[in-house]
């Protein structure tokens, strides 16, 4: 067997949500499905940018919003429905363009670690259709200034 993907999650998280799980969000096995998870951690995702002000992950300043490079997810134990599931969010490296954003997912009904999980961002310009540099509110909120 192959090694598994390795997350390393940072010291601290910037954003934490409840979110109960749906119906839709369950697969054949009755349990929360893989493809899921990813819909329920981009929904902690856009609650966060909401904290921060912005309407939507297409529109943090003028036409620049955000597109996602790459996705992992370690899955540790189940979620059936109706669990609630506290989603933490922080930030890892971060670039000129991109950052890091990782994810402790929690079953609060079963008290068990659920997943954890990073995404690669990169921010882009939706009008001119290239990738464009982090805002500088975002990166303010994001607190990037102090990150490599």
């Amino acid at each position: 067997m192959s090694a598994r993907v390795q997350i390393t999650l940072p010291d601290s998280f910037l954003y934490g949500i409840e979110i109960a799980v749906r119906s839709s969000d369950l697969n054949y096995g009755a349990h929360v499905g893989h493809d899921r998870m990813l819909t329920l951690i981009q929904e902690a995702r856009v609650a966060m940018y909401r904290s921060f002000g912005y309407g939507d992950e297409r529109s943090f300043e003028g036409p620049v919003g955000q597109v996602i490079a790459d996705a992992a997810v370690l899955y540790k134990s189940e979620c059936f429905l109706g669990d609630i599931l506290f989603i933490e969010i922080g930030v890892g490296e971060s670039g000129r363009s991109g950052f890091d954003l990782y994810y402790r997912v929690t079953n609060r009904t079963s008290g068990k670690e659920a997943a954890i999980a990073k995404t690669g961002i990169v921010c882009f310009d939706y009008v001119r259709r290239k990738v464009a540099s982090i805002p500088g509110s975002l990166a303010r909120n994001l607190k990037l200034e102090n990150k490599s």
